[in-house]
């Protein structure tokens, strides 16, 4: 089968695989990308294949890395861009369920392609827009079918991270998983706890933001995979309840907006400890803590205008959408009103600062001093003190001598 719309980053590509072949060697496309090509999905990465040997392609081309060498891969530098290309190759025994033993590079594009995790990953395409299916991915993809390349149970014990996989392409092909497949994900799901967990993240958070994310989480429970992720064991009834919660057509629009509300659902007591488990960044514990709290606070009641000042309107709106998914009332204009009345947005934008403070009244770093500014900061934000300079210093005056 021929691809006849070929997506223009294969086509700037192109010279790449050209120069490989006027070498003697093959090359082709090949991965998610030939997939998304077939599909009509917008293509990110262009990976290619190549029987030529490291050593062989850095012969062909002047300005090369050596990225990853040792797995035969090497970064090739061009006008046209920045390429990986990687000798076609077979793979050891697997010692920690994650990387072969060892690698050997082979000339044989078949045995390249057998080592893949699923069949709609395991296509490959030549110059000419011929598409390569050893495995009858091409069925797959017209079934709407996720099924592991040859034996699924050895696929896995190969890379337990393929599970995770599994699952987030479930959610961003809206695919089901074939019935072998997904006995055999089941059955190697405890080896997840042998996996990084930054890995694993980076699966369940693309799930978690895939248009078709209720299939991989459906998928994820079903497996009972969830029993080996971070502080998730017996927590089907709390994930099935998300899912049940939500309107069946919203999809999260953020990072921080899907782990918050999962938290919420998880019932995490301590969120900072969770986050951590998952070794997130310092930055993303932040905004799904804020998050988490808008959450507890809308509960509560009303947005009032400290609220929007210490958390700002676009985290405020990113809890209204999950409200209106649940059905809850919302609160955009009232939001965007508020928002709009703020005289500040920020400490920062205070006209006085704490030397200000220390020269005028001659006050001394302590308590105090963080004291008075808070007061300063609370009272423009209510609009009950205008953000210049004399109305500040006589409010703090009379503060100081009341004292």
């Amino acid at each position: 089968m021929r691809l006849h719309n070929l997506p223009s980053e294969f086509q700037e590509a192109l010279p790449i695989l050209e120069k490989i072949k006027q070498a003697g060697f093959e090359a082709y496309f090949v991965g998610g990308s030939v997939r998304d090509a077939i599909l009509g999905r917008s293509i990110h990465d262009v990976d290619i294949a190549s029987s030529s040997y490291p050593e062989e392609t850095k012969a062909i081309f002047p300005r090369t890395i050596d990225v990853g060498i040792e797995h035969g891969t090497v970064l090739v530098l061009e006008e046209e861009g920045e390429y990986e290309i990687t000798t076609f190759r077979t793979e050891d025994v697997y010692v920690d369920y994650r990387r072969p033993s060892q690698v050997s590079f082979v000339r044989s594009l078949e045995e390249d392609l057998k080592r893949r995790d699923f069949t709609v990953n395991a296509f490959a395409l030549d110059d000419q827009a011929q598409i390569i299916d050893k495995f009858d991915g091409m069925q797959d993809l017209k079934n709407k079918t996720l099924r592991a390349v040859g034996r699924a149970a050895e696929r896995f014990n190969e890379d337990a991270l393929r599970i995770m996989r599994g699952f987030r392409f479930a959610a961003s092909l809206d695919f089901a998983i074939e019935e072998a497949t997904f006995e055999a994900m089941k059955e190697t799901a405890p080896l997840l706890e042998k996996i990084s967990i930054e890995r694993i993240f980076i699966e369940f958070d693309k799930l978690l933001l895939a248009k078709s994310w209720r299939r991989g989480m459906e998928a994820l429970i079903a497996s009972k995979a969830y029993n080996y992720l971070p502080d998730m064991r017996e927590k089907a009834a709390q994930l099935s309840q998300l899912l049940a919660s939500l309107s069946d057509d919203f999809v999260f629009r953020t990072s921080e907006q899907a782990w918050a509300l999962l938290i919420v659902y998880l019932e995490i007591g301590n969120v900072k400890s969770f986050l951590k488990d998952w070794k997130t960044s310092n930055e993303f514990q932040r905004t799904v803590l804020k998050l988490v709290d808008i959450y507890q606070l809308r509960l509560q009641g009303e947005v009032t205008k400290q609220v929007c000042y210490r958390y700002g309107k676009d985290l405020l709106y990113l809890v209204e959408e999950v409200r209106h998914a649940q059905g809850l009332a919302v609160a955009y204009e009232q939001i965007e009103t508020l928002d709009q009345t703020l005289t500040i947005h920020d400490k920062h934008e205070i006209v006085v600062k704490g030397g200000d403070l220390m020269k005028s009244f001659q006050l001394k770093p302590g308590p105090l001093l963080g004291q008075l500014l808070t007061e300063v900061e609370l009272a423009i934000v209510e609009g009950d003190l205008a953000n210049e300079v004399v109305a500040i210093m006589a409010f703090l005056k009379e503060k100081i001598d009341n004292e």
